[in-house]
């Protein structure tokens, strides 16, 4: 088998194979010969069939097999040996013939490749970089706890109404005398939040309301450009909301109030375990200190932004084989087309860029993964969704259960993996570069990360 490259201008290949009869004679043959001892013909024993009869019927399609076989592992040798940085998958050539294998051999592949621009890139101590320490400060601690507080919190019964009360009362729709009106909506237990009527005049009805109180508003008016606000209110179906422009009569029967927990020893217990910590000075410390461990992961996803920025100015514009590229893009992506290429690629270019530079910086730093990292990667992500649910104190066993499940999606899997890659490779870079370290509040982190 006889395997060219062709190459001059560095990132469009052309992967040429001539296969020869040798090449493949010996493994159409061995298996031309299983298939004559499986074959039942009718009026042979198993394995007695004319070989004659069984080329006859098996060799074209053994043929192709075989040789598809070949030059796929022909070309997958060549190009590892080689060394040659290949993006996506090879593909076959407009300028290859059609290939009739009744015919004699040899018969001639060609492939366009598409290979990754030749560029170097690397970081040392002279390479400064921004690393934003996020502060850790009374106020921010002290949201947590504010958080904390509602996240434990409860319902309870009001005598009169406050602003973000729940009302539960019976709604009745009142006739143009003021009267209950005959056949008219009547929703029993309807539970309704003042605070969010638009309408200034129809909240102020409400002020001061106690359980017992009938008010009259209407609804129309209350929630006068939000037709579904009104329909769930008077369990109707959005299209009849129009039928229904008069008053109401609203008896309060209850008034919910929601109250946090208060700062005390059962809400250390609920968020840390029992007797974990034991007074508010020592739960104001805990919180800080999980705050920034929590914090250190966005953080360090900042550097390693950062990081990414510096190497792309770098590095500069790399010129890649476009067109390409861009069939490859639209043979993966069956269900669009061409027009969906030209728009998303320009951003697939920028992802490949980086894909490449990171590809060097993790070889240059000798990053290695094993299942410990990935192990520990899913638990870090296991972690930080019971976090954003207010659990802290999620024992181990749990933990380690989620990652496990986690592991064994298939769509978290390459994305886990990629994280322990990261999270390597940031640990790595951050004692490479010389860090230009910025103290900065939340809030400011959060809008310089949303620009």
């Amino acid at each position: 088998m006889k395997i060219s490259f062709e190459n001059p201008d560095k990132i469009n290949g052309k992967l040429t194979i001539v296969v020869e009869e040798a090449d493949y004679k010996d493994d159409v043959e061995k298996a031309l010969k299983k298939y004559r001892n499986r074959a039942n013909v009718p009026g042979f024993r198993p394995g007695k069939a004319p070989m004659s009869m069984i080329k006859r019927e098996f060799e074209p399609s053994v043929k192709v097999d075989t040789i598809n076989e070949k030059v796929s592992e022909a070309m997958s040798k060549y190009i590892t040996d080689n060394k040659i940085q290949m993006l996506g998958q090879p593909l076959t050539s407009d300028s290859q013939e059609k290939i009739d294998v009744a015919k004699d051999a040899p018969y001639t592949f060609v492939f366009d490749v598409a290979v990754a621009p030749e560029f170097k890139v690397s970081l040392t101590g002279r390479d400064k970089v921004d690393y934003y320490n996020i502060t850790v400060d009374d106020e921010l601690v002290g949201r947590q706890v504010d958080m904390f507080c509602r996240q434990m919190g409860k319902n309870e019964q009001a005598s009169s109404y406050q602003p973000n009360d729940m009302l539960e009362g019976d709604l009745r729709e009142l006739g143009a005398d003021g009267s209950v009106l005959e056949g008219g909506l009547t929703i029993e237990k309807a539970h309704l939040l003042p605070e969010y009527i638009k309408v200034d005049d129809q909240k102020k009805l409400f002020d001061g309301a106690k359980a017992g109180d009938v008010i009259t508003f209407n609804p129309r008016k209350a929630y006068e450009d939000n037709d579904a606000e009104m329909a769930a209110l008077l369990k109707i179906n959005i299209d009849d909301v129009k039928d229904h422009t008069g008053d109401f009569s609203y008896q309060i029967t209850a008034i919910n109030r929601f109250v946090p927990h208060a700062v005390d020893q059962e809400l250390f217990d609920q968020v840390y375990g029992k007797d974990e910590v034991k007074d508010e000075k020592a739960f104001r410390e805990k919180i800080a200190e999980g705050l920034k461990e929590q914090l250190k992961g966005d953080e360090d996803y900042k550097f390693l932004l950062d990081v990414r920025a510096h190497c792309e100015k770098k590095v500069g514009k790399l010129t890649f084989p476009d067109a390409l590229l861009k069939k490859i893009m639209l043979l993966s992506n069956k269900d669009k087309d061409e027009k969906y290429v030209d728009e998303h690629y320009d951003d697939s270019i920028k992802e490949l860029t980086w894909h490449l530079i990171k590809e060097q910086l993790v070889k240059a730093q000798d990053i290695k993964i094993d299942d410990n990292d990935i192990k520990e990667t899913a638990k870090e992500a296991a972690r930080a969704q019971f976090m954003q649910y207010g659990m802290n104190n999620v024992p181990e066993e749990y933990v380690d259960q989620f990652a496990d499940r986690m592991l064994k999606q298939e769509n978290s899997q390459q994305a886990i993996l990629d994280r322990a890659v990261d999270r390597k490779l940031t640990e790595a870079l951050k004692k490479v570069v010389k860090l230009n370290e910025k103290e900065i509040s939340v809030d400011d982190f959060n809008k310089m990360m949303q620009e």
